[in-house]
């Protein structure tokens, strides 16, 4: 019997992480500004409205960055299938079950990179399925992956200008 090979790439947090720590300098830094020094120490001006809105973004930046490292998403990459994973929930696509895959970029997301999303439609199903590979960690190993697996499938639809 032939043993399977898996490849795990787990989701980026690191986006989350700076954000965080964004609002938490300027939060410390504007509450340094405002507060007062005297003979005592320091103390905070907690009157202030910008105050608590950084306040506010800090905490919602804090439950986002909390609740992503709780669903744990990862994409593992298997000879014969790709499993979307999360702590909560797992949806298994079949390579067999595809209809057509696309390696390309999106034109509206300014990111770098040629090869920044892949695009996968599957047989029963509606909608297509968008893989970012520069949100997951090891996105060059990603690539190469994705393109070992659009080897085996039918390529995408080409747009056509001006024809129907």
């Amino acid at each position: 019997m032939m043993e399977e090979q898996k490849n795990i790439y787990r989701y980026k947090l690191d986006f989350y992480y700076q954000q965080l720590i964004i609002y938490l300098v300027t939060l410390i830094v504007y509450a340094g500004v405002r507060g007062t020094f005297s003979v005592d120490g320091f103390t905070v001006v907690w009157r202030d409205p910008i105050l608590y809105i950084i306040l506010i973004f800090v905490l919602i930046s804090s439950v986002v960055l909390i609740l992503n490292r709780i669903r744990d998403k990862k994409l593992i990459i298997e000879n014969e299938a790709m499993v979307f994973k999360n702590r909560f929930h797992e949806m298994r696509v079949e390579l067999k079950n595809i209809e057509w895959m696309h390696i390309g970029r999106e034109r509206l997301v300014q990111t770098s990179g040629r090869f920044q999303v892949v695009v996968i439609k599957m047989k029963h199903r509606r909608r297509t399925l968008r893989i970012r590979m520069g949100r997951y960690e090891r996105d060059k190993e990603l690539f190469i992956e994705m393109q070992r697996i659009a080897l085996k499938v039918p390529k995408g639809r080409q747009r056509r200008f001006g024809l129907r």
